[in-house]
């Protein structure tokens, strides 16, 4: 794997320590700034909200640029972001630098996504994606206790300084390691080289009319809709039906965290054998592992199995979903964003959805059934795609101009 990689991934990295770390850090936060907990919450769904907007609307406006170009102001955009957050004085401020930093949060792995399969072979694609997606899954392990613990020791305000130094650390990489050309052109010669993707706006929306895209992008939204719409309350499972103590939360998250890991760099590998096999399985491995979590939530040991495999099928779908989204729109950048806004879309319904089955009185195992009949869905998306692939290739591919 080249060494751009490491570097797409140091960002993902940070990215991810964005997302994560502030809900280790909202009592601090709140009361430092002096607002309520419902006003500090905003610093989390406001950053999602923005993530789901600039996804789209930063790729559309960077269509004609060279995408190492794109990424390096990106991860500018990042640092800034978090800048203002760690120096902030008041709220307004501290939440203007949550949305600043969000706003590359889409872009930035949708388009380096594309960098990073550009980087390598084409039969390697999908690992090379989970290789940068690794950055993000680590995130999510360390992401809340390493905010607590810096918070903790030297102040919220800590936090942000040090992943704005992990943001410049990951810009000075993808500067020195990232090639000029890497997104635009596949190094690999011969049959196959894979196309030259469209650059122009009105190129890239060319990509939206192949029902291929549509299906991926759906099949995104359901199954990472039923992931969060369980994950959304799985503190709730553990302490009320699995037994487990308040404080024995972040270690079951960490597992969870680990399966993630585990699951995407597993995905990326069986996406490049048989991608819509690997997706087929993954999805419905996830569904499958929430509906026995629902069933066997009453059992500590159990519980905590099922947290590790509901990370390692939960992840193990995305390279794939995003190599097939990308394939179909012929490496347009705005699909490989809108994926990500649609796994956005996908978190919002989920958990919207899981909140309504435990104010029916369902109990809090009710959100893990609601998340597998969501995957259930995107099995049912994902199958229908796959058997239109193969029953007819390229019926659902538009011409790369």
């Amino acid at each position: 794997m080249p060494s751009g990689l490491v570097a797409l991934a140091l960002g993902g990295f940070g990215i991810g320590l964005t997302e994560f770390l502030i809900a280790g850090l909202l009592p601090q936060v709140a009361s430092s700034l002096a607002v309520s907990e419902a006003a500090a919450g905003w610093l989390i769904s406001g950053y999602a909200l923005s993530v789901a907007v600039g996804a789209i609307a930063l790729t559309a406006a960077t269509a004609r640029l060279p995408r190492k170009h794109i990424l390096v102001g990106l991860v500018a955009l990042f640092v800034i972001g978090n800048l203002l957050s760690a120096v902030a004085p008041n709220y307004q401020v501290m939440l203007l630098g949550r949305i600043v930093a969000a706003l590359c949060h889409g872009s930035f792995f949708g388009i380096g996504s594309l960098v990073a399969r550009s980087l390598v072979a084409p039969e390697k694609k999908s690992r090379a994606v989970a290789v940068m997606f690794a950055g993000l899954t680590v995130a999510n392990v360390l992401g809340v206790p390493f905010g607590a613990l810096v918070g903790e020791r030297w102040g919220w305000r800590a936090s942000f300084w040090a992943v704005t130094a992990i943001g410049l650390l990951a810009l000075a990489g993808i500067v020195a390691l990232v090639p000029s050309w890497a997104g635009r052109v596949q190094p690999t010669a011969g049959a196959g080289a894979e196309p030259i993707p469209p650059t122009g706006l009105a190129q890239q929306l060319r990509a939206f009319r192949s029902w291929q895209v549509w299906l991926t992008l759906v099949a995104t939204a359901l199954g990472y809709g039923g992931m969060f719409g369980a994950f959304s309350y799985i503190a709730y499972t553990f302490t009320a039906v699995s037994g487990f103590a308040p404080e024995d939360v972040a270690w079951l998250l960490m597992v969870y965290g680990v399966g993630l890991v585990a699951g995407n760099l597993i995905g990326g590998r069986a996406a490049d054998r048989d991608r819509d096999r690997a997706l087929l399985l993954a999805l419905f491995g996830l569904a499958l592992t929430l509906a026995l979590f629902g069933l066997l939530a009453e059992s500590a040991g159990a519980s905590v199995v099922l947290v590790f495999l509901m990370g390692v099928t939960g992840f193990a779908s995305v390279p794939g979903l995003i190599t097939r989204v990308t394939d179909f729109a012929h490496g347009a950048a705005l699909a490989a964003s809108a994926n990500v806004s649609a796994s956005n879309v996908g978190n919002a319904l989920g958990a919207w959805l899981g909140g309504v089955a435990i104010s029916a009185g369902l109990g809090y195992t009710a959100p893990l059934y609601v998340g597998a009949g969501i995957v259930l869905m995107s099995v049912a998306v994902m199958a229908v795609a796959a058997q239109r692939a193969r029953s007819s290739p390229t019926a659902d591919r538009v011409p790369a101009r």
